[in-house]
């Protein structure tokens, strides 16, 4: 006969089951800790330090930095659960921060959050969770789990305003088996509710930013740093090749913008097509050539089994909704033709597979191709 399960789906009951919450100092986290602790499980918190705090733990919003670890360092002694500090520095800088910068130097547009979560969230801090000896990593994700039949699935969250499925998409089925999301079946104002119902100082904390390590939202300066010979001086020019203009390096530009060209007297308003960081070269045009009809993807990453050929919704940014698109799955990754279009596709952003609810893949987007470049 087999043995009742908690509500983590672990064959144990609470007080014999050590969960690890991943304490970033934010409140969702916190309320992961809380939650966890009021039900009688084993918690232990674990906080890590990403990167040398400096300005950004000034900053209201930034993740990982020094206020954020005395924050979760109360919540910790509130709850009366352990607590320890995780020095990841050198990890995060050479996982995450040095391939970002190489990445937008390259004329990509990454997303270093989905790097932090499968190269040292989902990666070290859990091994480490395990040495702990704990049976599951929790952590305050806006994402649902759950158990299908061939094992556990990654869904959307119940609150589709708070949904981050589409920064975990390279989650392993490995990964899910030993994470749990304890919010991803709740709401924003109902985690802060329960934070302030228990009294944690981080009840009304503002919510952290997905760059945590660009302080003041300029992504240039920091690929400059980080990688000197990035700014390289090149030239603007139209989708002819004809030249409008001079501009001091590729970092400084992001597919889809409009504002801060130097460019004037056009007859129609011209937004960055594609950025050329080989060359040097910028190339702007009209919004309509923007629109996206098929996506090449690489470093695709299955939760399903992939099939030679299927129809789902899929996301290229964060923040737009699912559109139908079919999707065909090859050696060196996949191929995505839109039923509709796209607009401001751009390489190094994630294209995320979903059937309803559930996250079936994803991968990063190699380059876009519009109806007029298909024509």
């Amino acid at each position: 006969m087999s043995a009742t399960r908690n509500s983590l789906g672990i064959a144990k009951p609470p007080r014999e089951t050590r969960v690890v919450a991943a304490m970033s100092g934010g409140v969702d986290s916190a309320v992961v800790a809380a939650l966890l602790k009021r039900e009688g499980y084993d918690v232990v918190g674990v906080t890590l330090q990403l990167y040398d705090a400096g300005a950004a733990a000034k900053k209201k919003g930034a993740c990982c930095a020094g206020a954020d670890i005395h924050d979760a360092r109360r919540v910790a002694e509130r709850l009366e659960i352990p607590h320890y500090v995780l020095d990841y520095e050198s990890r995060f800088k050479r996982a995450v921060m040095d391939e970002f910068a190489s990445a937008y130097a390259a004329g990509e547009t990454p997303i270093p959050c989905v790097a932090c979560n499968e190269k040292v969230k989902f990666a070290d801090l859990l091994d480490t969770a395990k040495e702990l000896g704990a049976d599951a990593l929790a952590t305050g994700h806006y994402v649902r789990r759950v158990e299908g039949a061939a094992g556990a699935e990654l869904h959307r969250a119940a609150d589709a305003a708070r949904d981050q499925s589409y920064f975990l998409f390279r989650t392993t089925r490995e990964q899910l088996s030993y994470l749990r999301f304890p919010l991803g079946a709740m709401e924003k104002p109902q985690v802060r509710a329960i934070a302030a119902e228990l009294e944690l100082s981080v009840a009304a904390k503002p919510d952290s930013q997905d760059i945590c390590f660009v302080p003041d939202g300029d992504y240039a300066r920091v690929v400059s740093r980080l990688k000197p010979d990035a700014a390289r001086p090149g030239e603007i020019v139209d989708w002819e090749g004809r030249v409008l203009g001079r501009h001091e390096g590729v970092i400084h530009f992001t597919i889809g913008q409009r504002k801060g060209l130097g460019l004037s007297g056009n007859e129609a308003p011209l937004f960055v097509l594609k950025l050329d960081a080989a060359n040097a070269r910028v190339v702007v045009g009209p919004r309509e050539a923007l629109r996206a009809r098929s996506v090449a993807l690489r470093d695709v990453n299955w939760l399903v089994a992939p099939q030679v050929s299927f129809e789902c919704a899929v996301k290229v940014r964060s923040t737009r909704p699912p559109v139908s698109a079919l999707v065909t799955p090859h050696e060196s990754g996949a191929s995505v033709e839109l039923l509709g279009f796209e607009e401001a596709v751009a390489p190094g952003q994630a294209c995320v597979f979903y059937d309803g609810p559930r996250v079936l893949g994803g991968g990063t987007i190699v380059r876009s191709e519009t109806a007029r470049a298909a024509a």
